[in-house]
């Protein structure tokens, strides 16, 4: 049988990308001023001077040239919520009247899986268009949630992690599984996405309070059943969350230690928010493997106080970090707003988080919390294809002063503050130009030809 001929791509234009971790080692950014970027079959085959590598060009290929852009890997959120775009900024709560308030009415509405379906659209739609190729998603309890969700992940073909809320007490009858009934349907979902195309499944309890022993103790069971599953919950976001839990686990050291107990916190462990944790804490995560999703945005909202981004990354013990929008709290889906406003958390604490540590959490950063750096994350010969081009004119603010940077960790600051959903030129996606602004009609279109479960009967 004859294999199908390798679908080739061609990109050229200014690229930057990491190659390590610039909190721990010096000299972990790769800048190419006029780059070209082979793709073959969805994954990077060559990055390098385009004067170096024009003449490996197979015939027939077209270049796409990106000229006064800048290209990137493509973006990674690591904490955000699908199901609370209808409630972004909605006023005046801290966290738990918030959830009472505005977020589980909202998810009420996911019992309609049309509305699932509807909204999951509008996230793809807003993620791709802010440069977003890769996120750590809440759903609701909704196994529906969860169908619609990876569904729209895998016509777009992008690598997503996800699953189904847990919550079996302390909220709304209508929102509350068991935990035997949350084990099945998280079962049964694992069974149908879990390593289908890009998708990965994350059991998802949302956070100690609306969870008993017996469902945390059901979550654990899933991940020791199953191979390369994630684990996403809250930690530490609210001092009143953290006295409820107190209340709720009195027999537990911390709240972190409710999770450990539960078997819980390991390497594809994803904690959001962290503010408030102990220096114990931080030790466990670096231990352990567990990694953090600083979500500036939410954090500021909410009046929930101010991550310790550089005590995480301690040299002597560092955490992993990403970066997350935590939408609906969050105020954007924009990673590169969203950079910018860590910055400003960072100097509130009287520390400075540079251009090229902050892009590194957006990008490699992210990828090695998840533990998908060997993957994602980078501009480097087999990685997935998945980029982002920003405009360095996408307004004539933006344009003015990007003209004026004197070298590549100025213009990255700039982008980081100035930049926006607008600044975005176009994302690939495995190979593939989902989103470009410059498109006529609509700017995001799904690609040919991607890996898609069969529907349920």
């Amino acid at each position: 049988m004859t294999e199908a001929p390798a679908r080739m791509r061609a990109i050229r234009g200014q690229a930057v990308s990491l190659t390590g971790n610039p909190f721990l080692a010096e000299g972990c950014l790769r800048h190419e001023a006029d780059a070209l970027i082979l793709i073959e079959d969805g994954r990077i085959a060559a990055f390098g001077d385009y004067s170096d590598l024009a003449h490996t060009i197979p015939p027939g290929v077209e270049v796409v040239a990106y000229e006064n852009a800048l290209i990137l890997p493509g973006l990674i959120d690591t904490h955000v919520h699908y199901p609370q775009l209808q409630m972004i900024a909605s006023y005046g709560e801290q966290l738990l009247a918030w959830l009472e308030k505005y977020t589980f009415p909202a998810e009420l509405q996911f019992a309609d899986h049309a509305h699932a379906e509807r909204v999951a659209k509008l996230f793809f739609r807003e993620i791709l268009g802010a440069g977003t190729t890769t996120a750590v998603v809440y759903c609701t309890v909704h196994p529906g949630s969860v169908e619609a969700f990876f569904a729209e992940s895998a016509r777009f073909n992008t690598r997503m992690i996800a699953g189904k809320v847990l919550m079996d007490r302390n909220a709304p009858a209508a929102l509350l599984d068991t935990a035997q009934r949350g084990y099945d349907e998280s079962k049964a979902l694992i069974a149908r996405w879990h390593g289908v195309g890009r998708q990965h499944y994350c059991v998802t309890p949302r956070f100690a309070p609306s969870c008993t022993q017996a469902q945390l103790d059901a979550a654990g069971t899933l991940l020791k059943e199953h191979d390369g599953l994630f684990l996403q919950t809250h930690l530490c976001e609210n001092p009143d969350e953290i006295a409820w839990v107190r209340e709720l686990f009195p027999e537990r050291a911390s709240y972190l230690d409710v999770y450990v107990n539960a078997g819980l916190v390991g390497p594809r462990t994803v904690l959001g928010h962290a503010i408030h944790v102990s220096e114990e804490d931080f030790c466990t995560c670096h231990a352990s493997g567990a990694a953090i999703a600083h979500c500036p945005t939410s954090n500021g909202f909410l009046g929930s106080g101010l991550f310790r981004l550089f005590d995480a990354l301690d040299p002597r013990r560092p955490v992993r970090v990403g970066l997350g929008t935590d939408v609906g709290a969050g105020t954007t889906l924009s990673l590169l707003k969203t950079l910018g406003e860590s910055y400003k958390v960072a100097a509130l604490r009287g520390t400075k988080l540079d251009a090229v540590r902050a892009f590194w959490l957006a990008t490699l950063g992210g990828a090695e919390a998840l533990r998908l750096d060997d993957r994602i994350g980078r501009i480097a010969p087999g990685y997935d294809a998945d980029l982002c081009v920003l405009d360095l004119a996408a307004t004539p603010l933006l344009g003015f002063r990007t003209a004026t940077c004197g070298g590549i960790e100025e213009l990255l600051f700039v982008l980081m503050t100035l930049g926006d959903h607008r600044t975005v030129r176009a994302t690939w996606v495995a190979g593939e130009p989902v989103y470009d602004n410059r498109r006529a009609g609509d700017p995001l279109r799904y690609p040919e030809a991607v890996v898609r479960p069969m529907p349920v009967s």
